[in-house]
């Protein structure tokens, strides 16, 4: 395969950079339980629901008719699975990622865009203690935007000529297409399946002899 030649890498957060499902998994059933339902989260489930925006995963797991309500209990979950990533001493980067960025940092310049919610990407930064290999990030909660929008709006303000994403799951493909960027699918993370990339990689490692 030949290798890709970039002037910015542009990373998703979760099934890519790292898994925080089993952390989250329990927040996000306190939460439920908390503003009265009876819903259950498995590491599986999440894995199905990240990638889309926060109110999206709303609308999809949240029974009860009532939107206002759907979205109150989501930023419960959220409010809840950040405190509980603070009070975590695990490491839920993959394994290779640090080793991997900063190799990558040396030969092009990289960036972050996700669906999370605002400060979500920041305490990845200061938890893995990488912010420094970074030039740029955004995501869904800083301005409400999709994931193709914030991909073309990265792109535009940091002037990069021939930009490459890396994800997981087909919603991630789909915005790169709309974007006009090319994906590089990251195989290990949650997605089964993916219907066309320019790279695949089993694991994060990888990354280093697919880039140029």
């Amino acid at each position: 395969m030949d290798k890709i030649y970039t002037d910015g890498i542009i990373f998703d957060m979760d099934g890519t950079i790292w898994d925080n499902t089993p952390v989250f998994a329990p927040s996000w059933e306190r939460a439920c339980k908390d503003m009265g339902y009876d819903v259950k989260f498995t590491q599986d489930k999440l894995k199905g629901l990240f990638g889309k925006t926060m109110t999206d995963i709303a609308d999809a797991c949240i029974p009860d008719e009532n939107a206002d309500r759907r979205y109150a209990t989501l930023k419960l979950c959220e409010e809840y699975e950040m405190k509980d990533l603070e009070e975590s001493t695990a490491d839920t980067t993959y394994p290779g990622l640090a080793e991997t960025l900063k190799k990558l940092s040396k030969r092009t310049k990289l960036y972050i865009v996700s669906n999370c919610q605002s400060g979500y990407i920041e305490t990845f930064l200061e938890r893995s203690k990488l912010g420094y290999l970074f030039t740029d990030f955004i995501c869904y909660g800083d301005n409400g935007l999709g994931k193709a929008d914030n991909i073309k709006g990265l792109v535009a303000k940091n002037n990069i000529n021939h930009p490459v994403y890396i994800g997981d799951i087909q919603g991630d493909k789909d915005a790169c297409d709309k974007a006009g960027v090319d994906f590089i699918w990251a195989a290990y993370g949650y997605g089964k399946s993916v219907d066309g990339y320019v790279a695949k990689v089993e694991d994060i490692k990888e990354l280093d002899n697919v880039i140029g």
